[in-house]
């Protein structure tokens, strides 16, 4: 194919690729053989630029270095114009191994920049930056109904005595213990540890009012 044929392709693209980024997202294709006018397609114009606008200072290195040997394209690099700041990439349009065209593509960040200043200043504002060390953690899988089997098991493990085997003054003073860490509050925490005990719910009941059990 010539260099015309396939630049051609890239040309014939580039309204569908106009539209499916958007208009913030600067599209143009230059024709390195035409270096004071090089853009031959344009989409979406954020820096102003028109047909027959000349290369780029980029777009000259990439000739004089030789960018485009090693590598297809040039990803995500600084770019400005009038005040804006642009977020670039290029492709490299090759004949074989021949330099013959540049696919650019600018993303005007000015709204972006915009957003992110405002998510910073909430972020400083609300505080809500986490430090990066901290003693505390939480679990947050689900309601706190539902670490309720665990809480009543964790309490009966830490007396070191199987249910079974407790005296009535040690499932007293288990039954107390949970009230004083507010468990017996939970929906469900009297049935719950009427179950691991092995008791009714009213012995549950009864325990609360028990303080002195022998």
């Amino acid at each position: 194919m010539s260099d015309n044929e396939i630049l051609k392709i890239y040309t014939n693209l580039l309204p569908f690729l106009g539209n499916v980024l958007g208009s913030g997202c600067e599209l143009c294709i230059h024709d390195i053989s035409k270096p004071e006018k090089s853009i031959i397609a344009i989409e979406n114009s954020a820096t102003g630029r028109q047909l027959g606008h000349p290369m780029t200072d980029f777009a000259y290195e990439t000739m004089e270095k030789g960018l485009y040997t090693d590598t297809d394209s040039v990803l995500n690099y600084e770019g400005n114009s009038k005040g804006k700041h642009f977020l670039s990439s290029t492709y490299f349009i090759k004949n074989g191994k021949r330099l013959i065209g540049l696919l650019c593509i600018n993303k005007d960040m000015s709204a972006a920049n915009t957003a992110l200043s405002a998510i910073q200043h909430m972020f400083s504002a609300f505080n809500l930056t986490a430090p990066e060390n901290s003693e505390y953690t939480e679990t947050l899988d689900g309601p706190v109904s539902d670490l309720l089997p665990n809480l009543v098991a964790d309490a009966i493990a830490q007396t070191n005595v199987l249910p079974e085997r407790m005296t009535l003054k040690e499932r007293v003073a288990l039954v107390q213990k949970l009230n004083d860490q507010s468990i017996l509050s939970m929906k469900g925490a009297v049935k719950e540890i009427a179950f691991q005990l092995g008791i009714s719910e009213p012995t549950v009941y009864r325990y609360l009012n028990r303080k002195d059990e022998k």
